[in-house]
């Protein structure tokens, strides 16, 4: 059965690009799945890590409009079993198209034509609570959020949830992510033993060289720190999916 992972935040530079490259290759890599990262941010910071061979401009919104199959726009990455569905400039009218569209649920319906290709499909989503973000909401099975140990970053978590017991309750699983631990910060160290079941990904120079050499954590640093503790956290998603093997939808984190 397909499953759809999300990286989901209200704020942006939380990480949410790395933790989609490095979640997708831990998918098609350590578990073998036939994995697709979706990139629906306007940035298109995770497809320009993962550097495909080829490039689609002005047809990532399309999608949502046209009757074109999303897997008609599929790429081979580099990587085995590893699929990008990149995002491009038109992906900044994405919004307004979706609330003239008025479906919450296209996004849905797209990916439900792609489940005969994959057995994993990862969003990289854009930062906000808007249009797309109600599309996520409808179609994913799992909601991952990077939290920077700070403050503002709390903030936007705790309203996140809020927002989703406002709307009933009824929304995909929540997995709080720290992310960017630096652990000689107290503001950081306090955040950890705050919140100790949550999984941490640390702050190092190896994730900062993915924008120099364009590759996923695992493909030139599987040893380090943050590669391992990606490899545990898509250990512990593929644990949460399994456990929900139903697909039923919960208002639990």
């Amino acid at each position: 059965m397909m499953r759809t992972i999300a990286i989901y935040s209200l704020k942006g530079g939380v990480g949410k690009s790395t933790f989609a490259v490095n979640l997708a290759w831990a998918s098609a890599t350590l578990s073998a799945r036939r994995t697709l990262l979706w990139d629906l941010d306007p940035q298109g910071a995770a497809s320009w890590l993962l550097d495909p061979a080829a490039t689609q401009r002005d047809a990532a919104r399309a999608l949502f409009a046209r009757d074109v199959a999303p897997a008609s726009l599929c790429q081979h990455t580099p990587i085995d079993r590893l699929d990008l569905l990149a995002a491009d400039p038109s992906l900044r009218g994405l919004e307004r198209q979706l609330f003239d569209l008025g479906k919450r649920k296209r996004l849905a319906r797209l990916l439900d034509g792609l489940d005969k290709h994959y057995d994993r499909v990862l969003l990289d989503c854009p930062p906000g609570l808007m249009e797309t973000g109600e599309q996520v909401l409808h179609a994913a099975d799992i909601l991952i959020v990077p939290v920077v140990p700070s403050p503002l970053a709390r903030k936007s978590l705790d309203d996140l949830v809020a927002y989703l017991l406002e709307r009933g309750g009824n929304h995909p699983p929540i997995l709080p992510v720290l992310s960017m631990v630096d652990r000689r910060r107290k503001l950081h160290q306090a955040a950890q033993e705050a919140y100790p079941d949550w999984p941490a990904i640390p702050y190092e120079s190896a994730v900062e060289q993915m924008g120099a050499r364009r590759r996923p954590l695992g493909a030139y640093a599987p040893g380090s720190p943050a590669a391992i503790q990606f490899a545990n956290l898509w250990a512990a998603i593929e644990r949460r999916l399994a456990s929900n093997g139903d697909g039923t939808r919960s208002g639990s984190g």
